[in-house]
C-alpha cells in the first residue's frame, strides 16, 4: 500500500464534427473522472473530432477546430491537476496523424502518434492518416499560436515516446497497435513502462467481443503491467457502431469494464491498484527480467506529477473481476461480469444504433412494413427493444435521453414511462396485403403489433397493382399472369416483383405523411428487413425491402434471427413474470393471452 493509482477510461459517444457537443461530453468525462479521485483520464480514439469524419479529414479546418478544442480544454479548469490524454488529428510536417495528446496543467507533454493503421473489415485508415515509422524517435513539433499562448510552450515532443511521472511511466498505443503481432506494449513494458492507455475505435461485430478483452488481459499477462482500455459509443455519423466495453486491466485480470451496449453519452469507468503489484509480477518472471535488462530505452518526458497520492492515503486496489460485460453485484457486494449472448447482442446493439441513428436524424420515429416473417417481425421486436432501453434511461434519470425523446416525439413534457406505450407512439407498421396474401400471415402481423404496442395498419394494395398492370396493359395489348395461371416465368417473376416494389413506394408516402396524420411534426424512416444472407446471395428484389433508410438487421444471418426470436420470446416472459404481470394470482384470461402471444413468436419463427 502507499503506491496506489486509480485511472479512469472513458466511453463517448461523440459526434463527427461536433466539436461543440465533443468538448462538452469529453469535459463531464474528465470531471466524473476526478470526482471518482482519477489522477489519470485516458479517452477514445480521435474523440476531439469524431472517428467517421472520412474526407473532412482532408479539411484544413477539421485540423484548427481540434486545436481549438483542445485550447478550450487547456484552458478548463476542470482539467487541473489530473493527467489527460485526448484522441485528435494533427499534421506534422505536412503529414497528417491519428494522434494522442497527452497534457497536464495547462502544458502539453506528449504527442504521440499512431504507430499501426487498421485497414481490414470496415476501416482504411490509410485514405487520411499515415502512420508513424520512426520507432523510439521523437521529433519538435511547433505548436500552433493559439494553443502557445495558453501553454508558453513553442515546441513540443512528437513520436514514439513514453511519459515518467515521478512515481511511474505512462505509455500508448492506439487501437489497432493493440491487435497487431508486432504490438507496442511488449517492448514499452520491457522498458519499464507500467501503464499504457489505449484510445480505440473499435466498432460493433456480432460475437467480437470477447477478442478485446482475451487481447487486454493476454498482453498484462505476459508482459504485466495496467493497460487502459478506452473505446467510443454510438453511431457516429457513418453505417458503424461503436459498442464501448472500455476497461482497466491489471496482471492479466480485468478491474473493470464498462458496459458494451447503453444510450449514455458519456461512461466513466475508474479502477484503483497497487504499482507494486505491478512490478513483484515482472519481477517474478524471471525470463522476462532477463530480457528488459537488455532492452532500448523508449525517450522519456519527464514530469514533475506523482499518480500516486501525495500523503500516501488512498483507496484500497480493486479486486478483480471475471467476464466481459455487464456487471452485476455478487453476495458479498463485489462486481462480477458476465457475457452477453448473441441473441442478447441482437437485441441491444442495433437498438443502440437506431437510437443514435433516429435521434441525429431528428425525424419522429420508424416506418416498419410488417409481413409477419421473420425479418420484419425481428425489426419489429428490435425497435421494442430500444423502446426498453429508453424507458430504463430516463428512470434511471438520464436527462440527455429524456431530452431527446422529447425531441423527437415533439412534446416537451413527454416522459417515456412504458416500453409498449413508447412504441405506439414511434413505430407505424403496416401489413400490405394482397390478393395472394394469406389470412394468416395478416393474423401473425397484427398480433405481433399488438404485443409490442406498435401503431398498426393493414392495407390492401391491389388497386395500385392494377393501375400499374394498366398502364403496361394499355401500351403493350399484353396481359402478363403468374405461373399458376398459365404465364411465363418472367410474367411470373414480373408480377411478383411489382408487389414488392409497390409496397416500398407505399411505404415511403407512409413514413412522410402518417405523423401528419397523428398530428405531429416531422416524418418517418423507413426500416428495412433483409437479412445478410439475403444480400450474400441476391436473392431479394430491388428496390423493395432492400431499399431503406436503415437495415437494422442487414448484417445479421437468418439462423441467428430466428435464435434472436426465441430469445425475445422467453426475455418477455420474464419480464411479465418479474412485474407481477404474468403469475399465479391473474386472471386465466391473461394467462391464456399470453400463451397465445408465445404462440405467434412460435409460428413466425418455424
Amino acid at each position: 500500500m502507499g503506491r496506489t493509482v486509480t485511472v479512469a477510461v472513458c466511453t463517448l459517444n461523440q459526434w463527427a464534427m461536433d466539436f461543440d457537443g465533443n468538448t462538452r461530453r469529453i469535459l463531464q468525462s474528465i470531471q466524473e473522472a476526478k470526482d471518482a479521485g482519477a489522477t489519470y483520464r485516458s479517452g477514445p480514439e480521435l474523440e476531439v473530432c469524431g472517428y467517421s469524419c472520412e474526407d473532412h479529414f482532408y479539411e484544413s479546418d477539421t485540423l484548427l477546430h481540434s486545436w481549438e478544442v483542445l485550447t478550450t480544454l487547456l484552458k478548463s479548469s476542470v482539467c487541473e491537476d489530473i493527467l489527460i490524454d485526448v484522441g485528435m488529428p494533427v499534421m506534422h510536417k505536412n503529414v497528417t496523424y491519428n494522434c494522442r495528446v497527452a497534457f497536464l496543467n495547462r502544458r502539453i507533454l506528449l504527442i504521440r502518434p499512431k504507430m499501426r493503421l487498421c485497414e481490414d473489415g470496415n476501416y482504411r485508415e490509410s485514405r487520411w492518416f499515415s502512420p508513424w515509422t520512426k520507432e523510439r524517435t521523437v521529433e519538435d513539433y511547433f505548436l500552433p499560436r493559439m494553443i502557445s499562448q495558453v501553454t508558453g510552450q513553442t515546441v513540443v515532443p512528437f513520436g514514439d515516446a513514453v511519459i515518467a511521472t515521478r512515481d511511474t511511466c505512462v505509455g500508448f498505443e492506439i487501437c489497432e497497435e493493440l491487435w497487431h503481432p508486432a504490438s507496442n506494449h511488449i517492448p514499452m513494458s520491457m522498458d519499464g513502462v507500467e501503464i499504457i492507455a489505449n484510445g480505440s475505435g473499435s466498432y460493433y461485430e456480432l460475437r467480437k467481443a470477447y477478442v478485446t478483452v482475451d487481447l487486454v488481459k493476454s498482453a498484462t499477462f505476459k508482459a504485466g503491467g495496467c493497460y487502459m482500455f478506452s473505446n467510443l459509443r454510438g453511431c457516429d455519423g457513418g453505417r458503424l457502431y461503436f459498442n464501448g466495453g472500455s476497461s482497466i486491466t491489471l496482471n492479466g485480470n480485468i478491474l473493470n469494464r464498462g458496459r458494451q451496449f447503453a444510450l449514455e453519452d458519456v461512461e466513466v469507468t475508474v479502477a484503483t491498484f497497487d504499482l507494486e503489484d505491478i512490478r513483484n509480477y515482472r519481477n517474478s518472471i524471471r525470463s522476462r527480467s532477463h530480457a528488459a535488462a537488455a532492452s532500448p530505452s523508449y525517450p522519456r518526458v519527464k514530469v514533475d506529477f506523482a499518480l500516486t497520492p501525495e500523503n500516501l492515503v488512498s483507496n484500497p486496489p480493486d479486486r478483480p473481476i471475471d467476464g466481459v460485460q455487464d456487471v452485476y453485484g455478487d453476495d458479498d457486494g463485489h462486481s462480477s461480469l458476465v457475457h452477453h449472448t448473441a441473441e442478447e447482442e441482437i437485441a441491444m446493439a442495433p437498438a443502440c444504433w437506431m437510437w443514435d441513428y433516429l435521434r441525429r436524424s431528428c425525424q419522429g420515429g420508424f416506418f416498419l412494413p410488417l409481413s409477419g416473417g421473420v425479418d420484419s417481425s425481428s425489426s419489429a421486436c428490435i425497435v421494442y427493444s430500444m423502446c426498453e432501453m429508453i424507458v430504463e434511461s430516463v428512470s434511471k434519470g438520464d436527462a440527455q435521453v429524456l431530452a431527446d425523446i422529447r425531441k423527437i416525439v415533439g412534446d416537451c413534457e413527454y416522459v417515456p414511462v412504458d416500453p409498449k406505450q413508447l412504441c405506439n407512439t414511434i413505430l407505424v407498421t403496416c401489413y400490405m396485403g394482397t390478393e395472394n396474401s394469406s389470412a394468416e400471415t395478416k393474423a401473425r402481423a397484427a398480433e405481433l403489433a399488438s404485443q409490442i404496442g406498435s401503431y398498426h395498419h393493414g392495407i390492401v394494395i391491389d388497386t395500385a397493382i392494377s393501375a400499374i398492370l394498366g398502364i403496361f396493359q394499355q401500351v403493350t395489348k399484353l396481359t402478363p399472369r403468374f405461373k399458376v395461371q398459365g404465364g411465363s416465368p418472367r410474367e411470373n417473376l414480373a408480377l411478383q416483383n411489382v408487389q414488392a416494389r409497390l409496397r416500398m413506394v407505399i411505404a415511403y408516402l407512409f413514413a412522410q405523411l402518417m405523423l401528419w396524420v397523428r398530428g405531429r411534426p416531422g416524418g418517418l424512416l423507413v426500416l428495412g428487413s433483409g437479412n445478410v444472407d439475403e444480400s450474400l446471395r441476391g436473392y431479394l428484389t430491388k428496390y423493395d425491402c432492400s431499399s431503406a433508410d436503415i437495415n437494422p438487421i442487414g448484417g445479421i444471418a437468418k439462423n441467428d434471427l430466428k435464435k434472436f426470436l426465441v430469445y425475445f420470446r422467453c426475455a418477455c416472459m420474464r419480464i411479465m413474470i418479474y412485474t407481477g404481470i404474468f403469475n399465479i394470482n391473474i386472471p386465466k384470461t391473461e394467462k391464456m393471452s399470453h400463451k397465445r402471444s408465445d404462440f405467434i413468436i412460435r409460428v413466425i419463427i418455424n
